[in-house]
């Protein structure tokens, strides 16, 4: 590692985009890191190591070849999931709505993509090592490189028909190889490792950019949301849509 990254390695614990749900209360503690889950539902808690690429400059329709002068730099993101929570909204095969939106951690800093560019291998891929550890034992590693697409490309395909606009921020996509507890628990066909609880700290570290560290807290009980009715599926007769007016 170049020695101007050294420091970067130290230790940061921050949270952001903290937010209420009907499963989690994710504070903002930035001083010590922490952040809790409540107790409606949301009960297999995951983490979601990613790479995090900030745009720099704005563009649409971006053809890749010219994409990394839209990049400014890249952080690390850890996309925080609740795995039960997404099973059950996806049954109907949209997003997974509040299993993912209800924190990420961003950090420890925003290396610039020049001071990266050591880094970049003949094909044009970032070759970083990352490793996350939970309660100091290490769950999985792996290196940048092993995307499938480099980052150009990923800004390119972002692009396509809107915008990107500086500030927009990216994620990679999830390391591989023990990075991201859903891939393992799928791979071993149980919960193993088992998913997060209130106590435990996860790390992770990757190289040239630094360490985020997060200590999962117990949360406030929050407010029952009850299930959809069976809907009576009645219709509007042909009298009622030919006296619709508009307002």
């Amino acid at each position: 590692m170049p020695p101007e990254h050294e420091e970067a390695l130290l230790p940061v614990h921050t949270v952001v985009d903290a937010r209420r749900i009907g499963a989690f209360l994710l504070e903002e503690l930035v001083e010590d890191g922490r952040w809790s889950s409540g107790s409606q539902g949301g009960s297999f808690v995951a983490f979601d190591p990613t790479g995090h690429i900030v745009i720099g400059r704005s563009g649409s329709n971006i053809d890749p070849a010219t994409a990394h002068d839209h990049v400014f730099g890249y952080t690390i993101l850890n996309d925080w999931s609740a795995r039960d929570l997404q099973r059950r909204e996806m049954k109907v095969s949209f997003g997974p709505a509040k299993g993912k939106d209800f924190a990420s951690t961003l950090g420890p800093v925003l290396v610039t993509a020049d001071e990266l560019d050591p880094y970049r291998d003949p094909d044009g891929f970032l070759d970083l090592a990352m490793v996350v550890r939970v309660n100091g034992q290490e769950i999985g590693r792996d290196l940048t490189s092993n995307m499938g697409w480099p980052d150009s490309d990923l800004v390119a395909y972002a692009s396509r028909d809107t915008w990107v606009h500086a500030g927009d921020l990216l994620g990679t996509g999830n390391s591989g190889n023990g990075g991201c507890l859903g891939e393992l628990w799928g791979n071993n066909g149980a919960l193993d490792p088992r998913p997060l609880q209130p106590g435990d700290v996860v790390t992770m570290t990757v190289d040239g950019i630094g360490t985020i560290s997060n200590m999962l807290v117990e949360g406030p009980e929050t407010p029952v949301v009850s299930r959809a009715r069976p809907r009576p599926r009645n219709r509007p007769d042909d009298a009622r849509i030919a006296a619709a007016r508009p307002i």
